[in-house]
């Protein structure tokens, strides 16, 4: 090939994943090519909008229009808040219908097995589903049963999925994390105390592990809420602004392999 493959590990972190697509233009920007992409939760689905081959500038466009209330269909709560099946037609509309093996890039989505506690890695399949899968927050969607597999949050087993794109074959790895906590947030709904309460401890199991990526990218998302859906522009420029800081460091790793 004469260059790396590069892959992306696009991390959990609700409303904050859409710092994934500033990352992602950066990228174009300067021409790096990305190879493999593999995704937990909020990463899931972005990962896979692109994967099934949507321009980036049409994603900035859905995500500046995205409002909860359209893909959040609320219902009386037994296993979780939302049902789950309008965020599923919105990715199924927006993947073509595609299986996960007919993606433009190969994309590995990410879900955790509730009942067994371990992780389930979709590279194949219908795409919708496993990212419906992916971004079941416990508590708030209710699980989605994939081949009697009972399936939550990706995010809940592997935040930053960096040891699944490198399993794909990528010889160069950008993770991006952007599911950090902030101290002191408002807490106002049933959505916060859950997010708020997921998101801690997922910071504590970061910061006892290594992650093993070549860059890690980590968008000043904190002050945004992972639930609300709001100030989504910003956190779009949060993406970028990361990348861009570390642009010259992704450059000189591909001219560097190159040489070699």
């Amino acid at each position: 090939m004469g260059r790396p493959t590069v892959g992306l590990a696009l991390g959990s972190g609700g409303a904050r994943g859409f710092s994934h697509l500033g990352v992602i233009k950066v990228l174009e920007k300067n021409n790096i090519p990305i190879d493999y992409i593999a995704g937990s939760s909020m990463g899931a689905l972005i990962g896979a909008l692109y994967g099934a081959g949507q321009k980036i500038d049409h994603l900035y466009q859905l995500a500046k229009v995205f409002k909860r209330k359209y893909f959040f269909d609320v219902g009386v709560p037994k296993m979780g808040l939302v049902q789950g099946n309008r965020i599923t037609e919105y990715v199924r509309l927006f993947t073509y219908g595609k299986k996960l093996e007919d993606f433009i890039i190969p994309v590995a989505i990410i879900a955790t097995e509730l009942k067994t506690g371990k992780k389930v890695i979709f590279k194949e399949g219908d795409a919708a589903d496993a990212v419906r899968a992916s971004i079941s927050i416990p508590g708030i969607f209710v699980p989605k049963t994939i081949q009697s597999q009972l399936l939550i949050d990706g995010g809940v087993i592997d935040r930053v999925p960096v040891s699944t794109v490198r399993d794909m074959g990528a010889d160069i790895i950008i993770a991006v994390d952007c599911a950090h906590y902030k101290p002191n947030a408002e807490i106002q709904s049933i959505y916060d105390v859950i997010i708020q309460s997921i998101d801690i401890m997922q910071d504590e199991i970061v910061k006892k592990t290594v992650m093993d990526a070549d860059i890690l990218l980590q968008p000043d998302v904190s002050e945004y809420s992972s639930m609300a859906f709001t100030n989504i522009p910003d956190i779009i420029t949060e993406g970028e602004k990361e990348t861009d800081s570390q642009i010259d460091k992704i450059l000189k790793l591909v001219n560097d392999w190159k040489e070699k």
